[in-house]
Order: C-alpha cells, then sequence, then structure tokens
C-alpha cells in the first residue's frame, strides 16, 4: 500500500495526466500560490526595465547583500544557541521554576514576527516609553547616555533570533528527551559529566 503511494507521488507526468486527483490537482494549486512572488520577480528580471537593475546593482544591491549575509549569520548563530542551549538546561538540570520555562520559552510563538519587530522597535526607539522614561526619570538629553539603536542590523539581528528561537528549541528539546539515559550513564562512569 505504501509503495504504491510513493510510486504515484514521484509518478512521471505521463502517468500523472492518467489519475490526476483532487488532492494532486490542489496540491500543485497551492504549490503555485506559493511560488507565485518568486515567479513575479523572476519575470520582472526578462521584461525591459530601462537600466533599473543596472542603477541598483550599482547603488544598493551590495549593501543589501552583505546586509542579509550578516542578518541570516547572525539570527543563525543566536537561534542555534538559544534554542539549543535553553532546551540542554530544561531538560538536562533540575531548577526552581523548571516547568514554567518548559512552556515560557515557546511563548514568541504566539504572536506574529512583524507584530514582535514593531513592537520592540516602538518600546525601544528613541521616542518610546523606555528612552523617555530614562530621560525624565534622570534628566538626560539626547547625547548625554547610551542607548543601542534598535534600528539597524544588530536591533534586526536580535529581535528575530528572540522571536525564531523556539523552533531550534522545540526541535533540540524533541531530541534530548529522546535521548537515551544509558549513554548518560557510560559518560559518568567514565568519569564524564552530562
Amino acid at each position: 500500500m505504501f509503495r504504491s503511494g510513493y510510486r504515484g507521488l514521484f509518478a512521471f507526468p505521463s502517468s500523472l495526466s492518467r489519475r490526476a486527483n483532487p488532492w494532486s490537482i490542489a496540491l500543485i494549486a497551492v504549490a503555485f500560490v506559493v511560488a507565485l512572488p518568486v515567479l513575479v520577480v523572476f519575470a520582472h528580471i526578462a521584461m525591459p526595465t530601462d537600466g533599473v537593475w543596472q542603477h541598483l546593482a550599482s547603488t544598493v544591491l551590495g549593501r543589501y547583500l552583505n546586509n542579509t549575509f550578516w542578518l541570516v549569520v547572525t539570527v543563525g548563530l543566536g537561534t542555534l544557541v538559544i534554542g539549543t542551549g535553553t532546551a540542554w538546561l530544561v531538560v538536562m538540570c533540575r531548577f526552581p521554576g523548571k516547568r514554567l520555562f518548559e512552556w515560557a520559552l515557546l511563548l514568541p510563538l504566539a504572536v506574529p514576527t512583524y507584530v514582535i519587530a514593531y513592537a520592540y522597535t516602538d518600546f525601544l526607539q528613541f521616542a518610546g516609553p523606555l528612552q523617555s522614561l530614562l530621560r525624565e526619570t534622570f534628566g538626560w538629553g539626547y547625547g548625554d547616555y547610551y542607548f543601542p539603536n534598535i534600528r539597524s542590523l544588530g536591533g534586526a539581528a536580535t529581535v528575530i533570533t528572540l522571536v525564531l528561537y523556539p523552533y531550534v528549541y522545540l526541535l533540540a528539546r524533541a531530541s534530548f528527551l529522546e535521548q537515551s539515559v544509558c549513554v548518560l550513564d557510560v559518560g559518568r562512569t567514565l568519569g564524564r559529566g552530562p
């Protein structure tokens, strides 16, 4: 039963056209809708643009590619460290509030990324409530104190990391829970820790 479904899924177009079922048609339609933005971008490459691509390449494309590269690297490393580290701590260690942290670490999944980005930007910017409170409390003016710029590459990487680490946390936690206790016991007999 499984093998026939497996062959039908990866069949050649000739056999696919003979057995077009509603699920296959729905799958192709959803894949087309998801791929539509990418297809539109590729379609614009083929259209005459009167030097728009050359202008973008000479002015901003290098900076955009550089920012994208560093954003991917920092967010990837940040989510790996935070997600794996918190999962290991929650699974391997005993501490007060452990049961609370097991589920509280998933809370960033409850809010869409763009909402959290707007909220953090509004809260942490110069005119936001946090910096306004600091200026009112201590009588500081512009330039009297240092506050990291949230509207920067580092600010974006921090916010995106804090939103995306729960995906790594979920996978790492499940992996650590499935780990055999025998491996830890053998490590202890050899004088090693967890």
